[in-house]
């Protein structure tokens, strides 16, 4: 289920090409959610047949003729749909609050190979599900310059997870891999997948009419998703871009400015102010 590598260049001995070396990036404008009735529409759509699907599971829950091993997928399905409800309702929200621009950066020391870790394990602790066992989880982690780093760590690792669940969405079965590298004061994260979602995350991620993108992909949940991911990371003073990977696979990368905290050995000497009586 799962695979580390460890590297001193970066994604399988090499660093990943960035936006500048003409990888398909483009600079967009981030569209209002609330000033597009698909959006809301769509929204309204999706939610309401998830909770008649929850519904529907919550009644054969109860279904005493139900075996045991039934019973356990319809309380998966049931946790996995009320997950993914709340996860695209906060996106939803928090991205109309970055909209009314009351939202600012909350910079912070933090332990970035920590971090990374605490996420890979909670990514590793979803696909252990049964319904799961055909993807792989693959981290490719460098070793980073710095211990410390000073960034907004909660907005950091809600880009992170909210890719993903992008993967995840579009990855029946194959691989997921995720790695990241610091260089010249940026952290450069990136997941690449084994799925068929290209086409639809490179319309979402760059889209500059929404409305329009959702009637090519009638999506909203990964519409708010990625769309919410951007404004994230240009909040960050970052830059997100997207590859392909294989075929149909989908590799999207986020850069982000960083600064080391340096290090410093110094103890403060327990006797001071202490005064010893001989």
């Amino acid at each position: 289920m799962f695979e580390e590598k460890v590297n001193d260049n970066g994604r399988s001995g090499q660093k990943s090409p960035g936006p500048e070396q003409g990888r398909t990036s483009k600079e967009t404008t981030d569209p209002g959610l609330v000033n597009c009735p698909a959006v809301l529409t769509g929204l309204s759509r999706e939610m309401r047949t998830n909770m008649n699907a929850i519904v529907s599971f919550s009644y054969l829950l109860n279904n005493n003729e139900a075996s045991h091993e039934e019973k356990a997928d319809y309380s998966s399905q049931i946790f996995q749909l009320c997950e993914t409800m709340m996860s695209v309702f906060d996106n939803f929200l928090d991205s109309i609050i970055i909209d009314t621009g009351n939202s600012k950066i909350e910079s912070e020391s933090v332990n970035l190979a920590q971090t990374f870790s605490n996420l890979f394990s909670e990514f590793r602790e979803i696909l252990k599900k049964e319904s799961h066992k055909d993807i792989t989880l693959v981290t490719e982690c460098q070793p980073l310059k710095s211990e410390e780093y000073g960034t907004d760590i909660n907005r950091l690792c809600k880009i992170i997870r909210n890719l993903f669940q992008n993967a995840f969405a579009n990855t029946k079965s194959g691989y997921i891999k995720m790695g990241y590298y610091d260089a010249e004061g940026k952290l450069t994260f990136y997941i690449l997948d084994s799925g068929n979602g290209f086409t639809k995350s490179l319309e979402f991620l760059h889209t500059l009419d929404l409305a329009a993108s959702l009637e090519t992909f009638n999506d909203p949940f990964t519409a708010i998703n990625l769309l919410f991911t951007r404004k994230l990371v240009n909040m960050l003073g970052g830059s997100v871009w997207i590859e392909n990977n294989g075929l149909t696979g989908t590799g999207i990368y986020f850069s982000i400015p960083v600064e080391s905290v340096p290090k410093t050995d110094y103890k403060a000497n327990r006797f001071t102010d202490t005064m010893i009586t001989i």
